[in-house]
């Protein structure tokens, strides 16, 4: 009777020791810390936006987008470049996915027209490069598979600190939906 008893136990003991492994690997899936992502909407559209991202525990994480366009001639943007910190807190259940919302900062770079009086009646515009330091706010969602790939739809908006004689639009925007995968 103690011996099987015994048996019975151990048994037990191995097959649930089995099942917390099996479940820590999953769990282990979602949990890598690193991201790297690409604008799909942006790409569509002339211009190239690029994202790091670090999770830092299950409910937030901190990261780095750059945004360059790379065809001129097809893409409206009047945006040289910018690069955008951000920190955001997640309210999914899963590690560092679901809704979340986000702080940002944006560097940004963008061509402007302004007026110069020639002479009398008549005005000529100027093509003018503007830099300016703008903050915000975005909100989003994320959903990670089981072998890492990220996909992220994301929009923000922020405003333009700095006054210039150039820049009439002080708003800045940002959205996208982002495609990437998750790594240790």
């Amino acid at each position: 009777m103690k011996k099987s008893l015994f048996m019975l136990l151990l048994l037990f003991s191995i097959c649930t020791l089995s099942a917390q492994q099996q479940n820590d690997s999953i769990a282990s899936l979602y949990e890598k810390q690193n991201e790297v992502k690409l604008n799909a909407v942006m790409l569509l559209a002339g211009v190239f936006e690029a994202s790091y991202e670090r999770n830092l525990n299950e409910e937030s994480s901190v990261g780095i987008s750059f945004l360059t366009p790379y065809d001129n001639e097809n893409s409206d943007a009047d945006i040289n470049y910018y690069i955008s910190p951000y920190y955001r807190v997640f309210f999914g259940k899963k590690y560092a996915a679901g809704f979340f919302i986000e702080g940002f900062g944006m560097l940004n770079s963008i061509d402007r027209d302004y007026e110069v009086q020639e002479s009398g009646m008549y005005y000529t515009y100027e093509e003018k490069s503007v830099t300016d330091f703008a903050l915000g706010f975005g909100l989003g969602g994320k959903w990670v598979t089981k072998s890492g790939f990220v996909f992220e739809l994301v929009g923000g908006i922020g405003r333009n600190l700095f006054q210039n004689d150039y820049d009439d639009s002080q708003i800045v925007g940002k959205f996208g939906f982002n495609l990437g995968y998750r790594f240790n």
